[in-house]
């Protein structure tokens, strides 16, 4: 069986090396460069690579074909496979038959990465043998290859599920959903939101969905499609039979056979979004049998994700928040929300079809000047010139740190959260938030 893998990054180096040890004859070929780290990897394993090139007649010799998530289906490569009718998979497709480990998936627009960070914390704490994956870390298919996790949380993105097949998640949870990435799906809504839900196609009445009861899209999805999964919402508004919700600075969380309470005021989280995370993290640790005692410690002791409002440091009694992690209005709409003094908000990238208006009364509100960091930065000034009396543009996170602490004064905050993507100026939101924080410590 012949396995090609497209891109030579962390999924597919992964995926290559669980493949050779399936029996696969294995290929890697990537259209851009490979990082040095990885190609020793692949040389180390014997694996067959090319770089800067996809050569046709050994791609379309595949029997199977692993596509890495940042590889849009309108490749002319992916067309020819697809026209062949080779099968074109994601990573977790290829990899999830080779474990019998429980599956727990997270996807969403926003908070997925705290909301699966936050459920290995808890799982872990609870001394189960778990593995943390998909966006996050090492990859699932080089876990599932080399190590032997009882449990697996993965992250999952909508790419990764437009890739699967058989794929099922023994407990799915869709964070929320808002538009994202429509630049991939032909900027048709209904096309991302179908993607979403993919992760509970598979998923069988002994499976569990937990979702938003407040998220409109979600809400209206289930109204017109049947899922075969125990539904478990979890709200901030509403008292629920079956799921969690807020009261009076409570969470409570019921599932079938068990009832678990704790003050929202011992959550090391902060902001009404996170109560949403910590509610969706704590009903899989109730189904997984975590003891209560164990999840109210790691609720409180979570130390939180990196990039996604992380407190940087303060200079001249003015806040540096590291939000580089927010690539969408959504997001940045829970970080202002939770902004409690005048900010100075860094913002700007590669815009993916953003609508800024829904950040407009947040904007009035909190904001007192706009710095744009991005080649491109119409759009963002074109939104906010009538409310906001400075705009400024930067071409450097030195110079937009720099000019954002010309604009402060005591007591304010400087929030980085950019809305965009990051590939016009840094290599990755990683990159981005590293030199947000290097830039504020050389202040």
């Amino acid at each position: 069986m012949k396995l090609v893998i497209l891109g030579g990054g962390e999924s597919g180096v992964g995926t290559a090396i669980l493949g050779q040890s399936k029996g696969y004859d294995v290929f890697v070929s990537d259209f851009g460069k490979i990082k040095d780290s990885y190609k020793k990897v692949l040389n180390q394993y014997q694996i067959v690579w090319e770089e800067e090139k996809h050569t046709e007649s050994e791609i379309l010799t595949a029997d199977v074909v692993m596509k890495s998530p940042g590889i849009p289906d309108k490749a002319p490569i992916v067309k020819k496979l697809k026209e062949k009718g080779i099968p074109v998979i994601s990573e977790i497709e290829f990899a999830a038959p080779f474990t019998k480990a429980i599956i727990i998936g997270i996807t969403g627009s926003n908070g997925k990465t705290t909301t699966t960070t936050l459920t290995h914390h808890l799982l872990k704490s609870g001394e189960l043998n778990v593995g943390i994956a998909g966006n996050i870390g090492k990859s699932f298919a080089w876990q599932v290859a080399e190590e032997n996790h009882d449990v697996y949380v993965l992250e999952l993105s909508s790419f990764q599920l437009d890739g699967i097949v058989d794929f099922k998640p023994h407990i799915a949870v869709i964070t929320n959903i808002s538009p994202d990435h429509l630049d991939r799906y032909n900027y048709d809504y209904n096309l991302y939101i179908n993607a979403k839900f993919r992760i509970t196609m598979n998923q069988t009445s002994e499976d569990y969905l937990i979702y938003d009861f407040e998220d409109e899209a979600s809400l209206e999805w289930l109204k017109n499609h049947s899922v075969k999964a125990q539904l478990l919402p979890f709200s901030l508004q509403q008292e629920l039979t079956l799921g969690a919700y807020e009261k009076q600075n409570t969470i409570t969380v019921k599932t079938k056979n068990d009832e678990f309470t704790m003050n929202t005021n011992l959550l090391n989280l902060q902001g009404k979004h996170n109560v949403k995370n910590a509610m969706a993290a704590t009903t899989i640790a109730q189904i997984m049998r975590i003891r209560k005692q164990t999840i109210r410690e790691s609720l409180s002791n979570f130390q939180g994700v990196e990039h996604r409002l992380e407190k940087v440091q303060k200079v001249n009694e003015v806040l540096y928040i590291n939000d580089s992690k927010a690539t969408n209005v959504n997001s940045v709409f829970y970080a202002l929300e939770s902004m409690e003094n005048p900010t100075v908000w860094i913002v700007g990238g590669v815009d993916k079809g953003n609508d800024y208006m829904e950040l407009m009364p947040l904007v009035r509100e909190k904001v007192k000047a706009i710095i744009c960091l991005g080649v491109d930065n119409q759009k963002i000034i074109d939104a906010f010139k009538d409310v906001i009396d400075v705009i400024v543009e930067s071409g450097s996170m030195q110079d937009a740190v720099y000019k954002a602490k010309r604009l402060t004064e005591k007591g304010d905050t400087v929030l980085l959260s950019p809305a965009c993507a990051s590939f016009d100026l840094f290599e990755n939101y990683e990159d981005r938030g590293r030199q947000f924080k290097e830039a504020v410590h050389n202040l």
